[in-house]
């Protein structure tokens, strides 16, 4: 899977996968933000985040680079390590 870069406010980086559902954002206080939505039209919401100093971006975005893209974006969380993966309820 690829990302593709662009321009979001708020964001030192953020990219969007092809789909345009799901996305990284790197904060300028080194927080990484997963987001989604279900709809090209719709606005992007944070689904989870954690420091980058965890786990950094970059790190993340290597992972996925063999990986095809999910219908689901949010089941790219589960291939984060488990020290910044989603606490599952």
């Amino acid at each position: 899977m690829y990302f593709i870069t662009t321009n979001k406010p708020g964001y030192v980086l953020f990219c969007t996968t092809p789909s345009e559902r799901g996305a990284l954002g790197l904060t300028d206080k080194q927080v990484v933000h997963f987001l989604v939505r279900t709809d090209a039209a719709a606005e992007w919401t944070v689904a989870h985040q954690w420091n980058a100093a965890d786990y950094s971006h970059t790190d993340f975005l290597a992972l996925l680079h063999h990986r095809d893209e999910p219908h689901d974006p949010a089941e790219l969380l589960k291939l984060l390590p488990e020290s910044v993966r989603p606490r599952q309820h």
